[in-house]
């Protein structure tokens, strides 16, 4: 969400930040919608200030012993149009947010220009894929061999996209979303929260994810939302709040499912886990003073790397495109996992700072510790991992010549001291 008055102090520079985005020219339109709810406004005010004066005319016929019916008459007009233009004044406001609610976040100035992932840059590689002598298996492949993966029984259950994971698998699962949590909350600092798993739309607004997404969530029949990532639930904490800045910044964390429709993803990723309808995944949220921002997504994603580095897991940092970032993002880096069943770095974490554009939505402030007024918060979310994911990479980077999985070191205190995933 955009400040209207920043896009009137500087149409084009708006413009400019759209178009890295690979959307059209804004400013105009939008400018003119906000004059014609201006021009209501100052009409508005224009018949109030006659009002107010037709007003002490009838006092003073009154006083004088006068017939006031006619003045009286016109305070009565002058009533209906102000009650008109206050109408076409809020219709106008109206509009001006329904637009610019549709409108992607600027990126910073030190994101890549780039239609797509195609643009995006590497930052660094942590980690060598290990070399085998034998040809490494996906996931699906180790997991069904196993007897601890079962996509037929998922998809008698709930269709495609679904799995249910048995035994050791399931406990792997459990250890992961608790190892991670853990290093989150003990050693980075983070503040552990158990979120509601349905939100309401005001909630989803505030993240940026509806109006335009409402295809990629699930809702309810009594009209709530399932959470697509506890991003939101986390983010909206703050919404509506006014927060001193000597509690900032806030750092929380939680452990949630996810679920998304994929609408926009057909084809994509059919086998498998890497995705699915519903997910597990540890989530990073910070609210901050903006002066603070860049320097917290360094640190959040080091915190997200950190899991990777544990797990002795082999990736890569990219910063993302102007084009291939999500809809409330200024800037992202995502982390990719080597999978060597597919011989290829996937993305298993996003983390993004969004500057004031989710505060903006959310009505989320904070109060300097120097000066007068509010302004507003900085946020930041990332994914610290996504579970699933992390299950994919274990198994397919921790695999063995027959098909076995060897628990990382990091987890086996999680999986009470076994240290070998074995056929079931």
């Amino acid at each position: 969400m955009f400040a209207i008055k920043a896009i009137r102090d500087d149409p084009q520079a708006f413009d400019a930040g759209m178009a890295r985005r690979g959307v059209g020219p804004q400013a105009a339109a939008l400018l003119a919608l906000d004059a014609a709810r201006r021009e209501a406004i100052a009409e508005t005010q224009a018949l109030q200030t006659e009002r107010n004066a037709k007003s002490k005319e009838i006092g003073a016929a009154k006083g004088r012993g006068e017939d006031a019916s006619t003045i009286i008459a016109e305070v009565g007009a002058l009533k209906d149009r102000m009650q008109a233009g206050e109408d076409r004044a809020r219709e106008g406001g109206r509009a001006v947010d329904e637009a610019l609610a549709g409108l992607p976040n600027i990126p910073a100035t030190d994101v890549p220009d780039g239609a797509d992932e195609a643009a995006n840059q590497e930052i660094r590689r942590v980690g060598e894929p290990r070399a085998t002598e034998f040809e490494p298996r996906q996931h699906f492949d180790l997991g069904e061999a196993l007897g601890h993966m079962d996509f037929e029984a998922a998809a008698r259950l709930s269709g495609a996209r679904f799995v249910v994971l048995d035994g050791p698998l399931a406990r792997l699962e459990r250890a992961i979303a608790a190892f991670m949590l853990d290093l989150q909350t003990d050693e980075h600092g983070y503040r552990e929260v158990s979120p509601p798993y349905l939100v309401r739309d005001e909630a989803l607004f505030g993240t940026g994810q509806l109006p335009k997404f409402a295809d990629d969530l699930f809702t309810t029949a009594d009209g709530y939302w399932l959470i697509p990532t506890a991003e939101v639930p986390l983010t909206n904490l703050v919404r509506d709040q006014i927060t001193d800045e000597a509690a900032l910044p806030i750092r929380v964390t939680a452990h949630t499912p996810c679920f998304r429709a994929e609408a926009g993803a057909a084809g994509k990723d059919t086998r498998g886990m890497i995705r699915l309808h519903q997910f597990d995944k540890v989530e990073l949220v910070s609210i901050v003073a903006p002066e603070h921002a860049d320097a917290e997504l360094e640190r959040m994603t080091g915190c997200a790397e950190e899991v990777l580095k544990r797990l002795e897991l082999p990736y890569r940092v990219m910063l993302l495109s102007a084009g291939d970032m999500g809809f409330a993002a200024a800037k992202t880096y995502d982390l990719e996992v080597w999978l060597p069943g597919q011989d290829a770095y996937r993305e298993i974490s996003s983390c993004s700072n969004c500057g004031d554009f989710q505060a903006r939505r959310m009505n989320a402030r904070y109060r300097p510790s120097e000066g007068k007024g509010t302004a507003f918060v900085h946020t930041l979310n990332g994914s610290g991992l996504a579970v699933g994911r992390t299950v994919v990479a274990v198994m397919e980077n921790w695999q063995n010549a027959d098909g076995t999985i060897t628990v990382p070191d990091a987890l086996r205190p999680y999986m009470g001291g076994l240290d070998l995933i074995g056929p079931r």
